[in-house]
């Protein structure tokens, strides 16, 4: 999109937000802020609600690898303590709190208070298997190997 940008300033509890809803290092908080903001289409008063976002585990659902409502944990090695979260029918990641992410590490991030590789720490709970796994059998197929 061409145009002038624009400056605003957020309070640090804004950028939270934004940095728990974004990819690190990918995301810039304009990425995030058009994706949450502009899902539906402009024009009238009363635009029809946006249909969820798909999530980064919607091929996985598609291809059968994940169920709906499959559940995913992290457990941290030095406390025990043990994180949980479910996929949701869009292929995003539903936490204990109810918020839903797009991505694994935004919402592990969320659960642990810290930066964390989602794909790499979330293990499925039916096959102990993490979730980069089913990433790295997609880019396979999608390579053709």
């Amino acid at each position: 999109m061409t145009g002038t940008n624009r400056t605003i300033a957020i309070d640090e509890e804004v950028f939270a937000f934004l940095q728990a809803h974004g990819e690190p290092l990918v995301d810039t908080p304009n990425d995030v802020l058009r994706r949450l903001l502009l899902q539906s289409a402009p024009g009238g008063a009363n635009p029809a609600p946006a249909a969820p976002a798909p999530g980064a585990l919607l091929p996985f659902l598609q291809r059968g690898w994940l169920r709906d409502g499959e559940e995913l944990h992290h457990t941290k090695k030095r406390s025990g303590v043990t994180f949980r979260a479910h996929v949701t029918p869009e292929g995003g990641i539903r936490i204990d709190d109810g918020r839903v992410f797009l991505l694994p590490s935004p919402a592990l991030k969320a659960q642990v208070g810290s930066e964390i590789n989602g794909w790499g720490q979330y293990l499925i709970s039916r096959t102990e298997e993490p979730l980069q796994t089913l990433r790295d059998r997609l880019k396979k197929e999608q390579q053709g190997s």
